[in-house]
């Protein structure tokens, strides 16, 4: 677990890095444009969605057999017809197949995308635009019954309403999920993630969660049953406000970096990991 953190943190700073020097570059016009799309789609399917180096995304559950797609898109440049330029590329594509969609983000760092660009735009103008930064903001309806993936850069991420297998990947970001069922498995480089469970015992899958470094809260119902390993690899501390925790071998005590434990009658796995910062176990409905 130490070296997947270790690995993912430093991929995840190579691209912070990338998205640096792209806002060092020095803009002054300024546009915001929104593109929306909605196609069908069934429940049981699997839905990806890969956001903008810097944006947000927000995703919720419906009742409804469809994916509604809104993007309000911020745009930077160092003239007017740069900005027109980026207009016409920043923004979004979708890709469908039986059973599965993934919204893509379209982004000048691809190189695929730019080779097609290249025929169109000239390589100066495409310098240019690749240096000028623009952000995604998406609020993206799916229907409750899917699986997600989300790949995020730097900006807040919510999830609720979703009920199936749910993965997030996250540079840095403010992350809240609220689940209802399913399993989760979730990868923030830095910032915050806060996870709420419903206020039943969990019938959903594994959860295993990590955070390379800052706070993570995740907030239990009071009648669980797990199989719960909360740890902290290298700096920081466990704040532990749950009363019936008990350790798995009783040989081993808990301590503030470290608890492996069974609540209730034990059952699904739960991990959650900090390599450095705070990790909170708390009640439902708890703040701290």
């Amino acid at each position: 677990m130490k070296n997947k953190l270790i690995i993912s943190a430093l991929a995840l700073n190579i691209i912070m890095l990338v998205a640096a020097a792209a806002c060092a570059q020095t803009s002054g016009f300024e546009r915001t444009t929104t593109r929306s799309d909605r196609l069908d789609f069934g429940a049981g399917g699997s839905i990806t969605v890969n956001g903008a180096v810097n944006g947000s995304v927000e995703i919720k559950g419906t009742n409804k057999a469809e994916i509604e797609i809104n993007a309000e898109i911020k745009l930077k440049a160092g003239s007017e017809a740069d900005l027109d330029a980026l207009a016409n590329i920043a923004g979004f594509i979708t890709q469908e197949s039986l059973g599965s969609t993934t919204i893509q983000t379209l982004s000048l760092s691809d190189r695929s995308f730019v080779k097609q660009l290249s025929k169109k735009i000239d390589k100066k103008t495409l310098k240019r635009l690749a240096l000028s930064p623009y952000s995604v903001a998406y609020v993206i309806s799916v229907p409750r019954f899917c699986d997600l993936i989300v790949n995020s850069g730097s900006g807040p991420v919510k999830i609720s309403g979703v009920e199936g297998n749910i993965r997030l990947n996250a540079v840095d970001s403010a992350a809240n999920i609220q689940l209802i069922g399913g399993s989760l498995a979730a990868t923030v480089g830095d910032g915050s993630m806060s996870i709420t469970m419903p206020d039943r015992s969990w019938r959903g899958g594994p959860i295993d969660v990590s955070m390379a470094k800052g706070e993570l809260a995740v907030q239990f119902p009071a009648n669980l049953s797990a199989e719960l390993d909360a740890n902290i690899l290298r700096t920081g501390t466990i704040v532990n406000h749950l009363e019936n925790l008990k350790p798995r071998d009783r040989k081993i005590a808990f301590t503030d970096r470290s608890i492996a434990a069974k609540a209730g009658s034990g059952g699904v796995a739960m991990k959650l990991t900090v390599g450095d910062g705070t990790l909170k176990l708390l009640k439902l409905g708890q703040v701290e």
